[in-house]
């Protein structure tokens, strides 16, 4: 059965409040409760489903910071710890592009930092389509912070003369 990667609305906490990564991974991602008790304006939560329960969380910010154009953030991406080493993370990264190419129809482009530390984390995003960005972003909790990006399926569509995000 193919993971399934679906909007989150608030309300739906109780799908995705059992997610949790290892002690050392809340560092990078966050937790659950920590998403949801954010209030941020422009952003949204996605869950991935395997088999119809919820094994990982995703946050795509609409205003991120350092998005350049039309780029959505990615924040917060994670792996319920019980679930990790059964290639959902890999999947899922892969399945995003198309995913948020339907629902962001507008946007061209993805974009987020991982800790430098996070070396597990940089080959995922690599091996996923990701490319490391020349700049360094330094607001990490170690420090220094790679930007990544990845362009979106049909990103040739949109006229490139409107920078505005939708």
């Amino acid at each position: 059965m193919a993971l399934e990667l679906r909007p989150i609305p608030a309300r739906d906490y109780d799908l995705v409040r059992h997610i949790a990564v290892a002690p050392d991974q809340v560092l990078f991602s966050g937790t659950i409760a920590q998403a949801f008790n954010t209030a941020e304006d422009g952003v949204d939560f996605h869950a991935i489903f395997f088999q119809g329960a919820a094994v990982g969380f995703f946050k795509i910010d609409r205003a991120y910071g350092l998005a350049q154009g039309l780029e959505l953030g990615v924040r917060g991406f994670m792996i319920d710890h019980r679930h990790q080493q059964k290639r959902y993370a890999t999947r899922a990264l892969q399945a995003m592009p198309d995913y948020l190419s339907h629902h962001y129809p507008n946007h061209t482009g993805l974009v987020l930092t991982v800790d430098l530390h996070n070396l597990t984390a940089i080959s995922l995003y690599r091996k996923t389509g990701f490319t490391q960005a020349q700049d360094l972003h330094f607001g990490g909790l170690f420090g220094l912070q790679l930007v990544m990006r990845m362009v979106l399926p049909g990103a040739e569509r949109l006229d490139f003369g409107d920078r505005r995000a939708q």
